[in-house]
């Protein structure tokens, strides 16, 4: 999961898409001194070492 942070530190999108989040910042015309992207699952395992794998959840339906 991706990030992408303006310069005031706002979350303005996300994405599992690492390319999604650079088209949204292609269609608003943010360069990358207006913007920050971050692997937010990255930043989390790292902190909590938590498994975020999304196949392992079951579904109860």
């Amino acid at each position: 999961m991706y990030g992408l942070y303006d310069r005031d530190g706002v979350l303005r999108f996300a994405n599992s898409d690492k390319e999604a989040c650079l088209e949204y910042a292609k269609l608003f015309e943010l360069n990358s001194a207006h913007y920050c992207l971050m692997n937010l699952v990255a930043i989390i395992d790292k902190e909590n070492n938590i498994n975020l794998d999304l196949n392992q959840a079951e579904n109860n339906n």
